[in-house]
């Protein structure tokens, strides 16, 4: 026998509301004479009527949103999750993580709303209140009796999933019923990891942070990849659809690069500055390796831009945290603004020691113990407006098959921007490589950089550290917009290195001189006033002005040209050369230590990425100079590392002065 389904109504006048009164009743009509209690009684909630993060007013559907199976919205209706491996009758909350594979009506409201756009995004999240046509959603009997059969169709005979990849079928799936032209298709849903259906919080703790790093075998003893890229079951469709895509609604390939075959793909992020525009992309010589690595680097994104781990941090005051005798980060070691920003800058404001905060736990690895993390510092889209003093960004996160891969590359990223830096902003003097000296690989990329009008260069960029830093710099021959680009890597392999980092300025060439002339104007004015260099994109775009070439005179003239084995003959000697991934990271942690610096990790891997054999960490390392994007937001002008890290490392023999500090906004992209 049927039984009747009891939802609760929204507003009655309310065009989402009638619609999904009526669709309920239609629906349920159609079941009552299908007379088949094997398929569930359809129940209807709407999706795009009210705010299913829990930013905006309450959702009157949250209590019948997880055993929904019908999604009503403007356009389409989506039918499931169907399939997957949920266990059947699981209905309750998992501790800390979402239940198995399976995913609910809840999950996949919420990877629906982050697909909007930025305005339907920001009227359901600030508190609007949604209106709509009088007679919409429009729904004819031959649009009913669509959605009907899906429904029977995948409640009854549980079709094999549409999806090309192993990891998508396996998922639950949601199939999308076009109310316009009827058109259905099914996309694949990953599990949400913030759902409160399936997931109930639990503390953040210590022990739960203690990162235990073991042997890391490597294929050989010059990689670093324990794995190739290509070896990770990712669910591709799950990742980028327009349903539920976890990372964003698609990704997008520019078949007019001639420079790389790039892939990107975007989405909206809620951050502590509202919603922000967060990009993701992979660079390589074939487009399904691009879309590979843009899938992994938005899995980071992912994971580094807020908490997705089921757990609630630790709130409390630095000041009582040290009373207390818990082991902390002082913020202070990371860097503040100056007082002149937090005067004038009213997304910030100063640090205060008695004021409560949000924590997460982390681990040193210096003193092999958890300590606790502002959860800012940790999580660089995470925060609260009593913990608004500082902005981070990705800058120390990445991702690997193991967590000692993963430390590796995020200590390597933090080790490169260190070392731009103080280039940049001490003035050092540095020696160019001789590009013939390494290999054809970076001959095609010099070849590529020369149809764009462009020569390339890369200079040793070391510091203190001893690892290999390689600044790569794409200088336009006539001079024209897009003067001058940027990029840098490190690693341990220094022809890998600076084929890294000229990998990376190539793939700027082809857009830097349009995105220069169409803001030329604006660029300008910021290259007469830097206080007007505010977001990522201007540091980068600025060096595109041929009168900024300038401040790249220490670049533009090098003390010299070199061989790449003559450059790295010392590195050679003292480099590494097992078979164990975690001896090449215990090498640069006790550089680190040695220099005088913690190194601290926080474990960022969320349960999707868990499932797909990644970790993500984000790496900080207190004292080494951090990257900002903004000229009033440089917080490695006011370290002591800027004055004595180039006499630390023989490049000047005296602490750098503060007159001799270029005081002009760094082009790092």
């Amino acid at each position: 026998m049927t039984t009747a389904v009891a939802l609760p109504a929204g507003r009655p006048d309310a065009p989402f509301e009638r619609a999904r009164t009526r669709l309920q009743a239609e629906l349920a009509a159609r079941h009552a004479a299908f007379a088949d209690d094997a398929v569930p009684v359809p129940r209807v909630v709407p999706l795009g009527a009210a705010d299913v993060l829990g930013f905006g007013h309450p959702d009157p559907y949250a209590a019948v949103r997880p055993t929904a199976d019908v999604h009503l919205t403007s356009r389409a209706v989506l039918i499931g999750p169907w399939g997957g491996d949920r266990p059947a009758g699981d209905d309750g909350p998992r501790d800390g993580g979402p239940r198995g594979g399976g995913a609910c009506g809840q999950c996949l409201a919420m990877r629906w709303q982050r697909l909007r756009s930025r305005s339907e995004r920001e009227a359901l999240e600030l508190g609007g209140e949604p209106h709509g046509a009088d007679r919409w959603p429009l729904l004819t009997p031959y649009a009913v009796d669509a959605v009907w059969a899906v429904h029977r169709a995948v409640f009854t005979g549980r079709p094999t999933p549409p999806a090309d990849g192993a990891a998508d079928r396996a998922l639950p799936q949601v199939t999308r019923v076009d109310l316009v032209t009827l058109a259905t298709a099914t996309f694949p849903l990953l599990p949400e990891p913030l759902c409160p259906s399936c997931v109930r919080p639990v503390p953040e703790s210590a022990d739960a942070a203690r990162l235990r790093l073991v042997p890391s075998p490597k294929p050989a003893p010059d990689s670093y990849r324990l794995r190739p890229i290509g070896s990770y079951d990712l669910p591709q469709a799950a990742l980028a659809n327009p349903v539920c895509g976890a990372l964003g609604a698609g990704t997008w390939t520019n078949p007019a690069s001639t420079t790389t075959a790039p892939v990107a793909g975007t989405a909206f992020v809620r951050g502590y500055a509202g919603l922000n525009d967060v990009t993701f992309s992979g660079q390589a010589n074939s487009y399904a390796t691009s879309r590979t690595l843009a899938h992994l680097e938005g899995l980071e994104r992912y994971a580094g831009t807020h908490r997705r781990r089921g757990t609630s941090p630790v709130t409390a005051s630095y000041d009582a945290l040290v009373a207390d005798g818990v082991p902390v980060l002082d913020p202070a070691g990371c860097g503040f603004y100056s007082p002149e920003t937090y005067a004038s800058d009213p997304l910030v404001s100063p640090f205060d020691p008695g004021r409560e905060i949000p924590w997460v736990w982390g681990h040193s690895l210096r003193d092999d113990r958890p300590l606790l993390v502002p959860a800012r510092i940790a999580h660089y889209s995470a925060g609260v407006r009593a913990d608004n003093f500082v902005f981070e960004c990705s800058n120390g996160c990445a991702t690997g098959g193991s967590p000692s891969e993963a430390v590796l590359f995020a200590l390597l990223e933090l080790v490169e921007r260190d070392a731009f830096l103080l280039a940049w902003y001490g003035r050092a003097r540095l020696t160019e490589i001789d590009l013939d000296s390494c290999g054809t690989a970076v001959r095609a990329m010099i070849d590529r950089a020369a149809l764009h009008g462009y020569d390339v260069h890369a200079y040793d960029t070391r510091m203190d550290l001893a690892v290999p830093v390689v600044t790569a710099l794409a200088a336009r021959r006539d001079g024209g917009p897009g003067t001058l680009s940027f990029s840098a890597a490190a690693g341990f392999d220094p022809r890998e290195t600076v084929e890294s980092a000229l990998s990376e300025v190539l793939t700027y060439l082809p857009h830097l001189p349009y995105q220069v002339a169409e803001r030329h104007t604006e660029l300008r004015a910021m290259a007469r006033d830097y206080t007007k260099v505010r977001h990522l994109k201007d540091h980068a775009q600025l060096f595109g002005l041929p009168e900024m070439a300038e401040h790249a005179s220490e670049f533009l003239d090098p003390t010299g040209v070199l061989p790449l084995d003559e450059v790295f003959g010392e590195w050679a000697e003292v480099r590494p050369r097992t078979d164990d991934l975690l001896d090449d990271l215990r090498f640069l942690r006790d550089r680190l230590v040695a220099a005088g610096y913690d190194v601290v990790a926080v474990d960022q891997t969320t349960p999707e990425q868990r499932g797909m054999g990644l970790h993500t960490v984000g790496m900080t390392v207190p004292g080494i100079l951090p990257l900002d994007f903004g000229w009033a937001r440089q917080r490695a002008l006011r370290m002591p590392r800027l004055r004595t890290a180039l006499r630390d490392a023989g490049r000047r023999a005296d602490v750098l002065p503060g007159s001799a500090v270029k005081a002009v906004p760094h082009p790092f992209p």
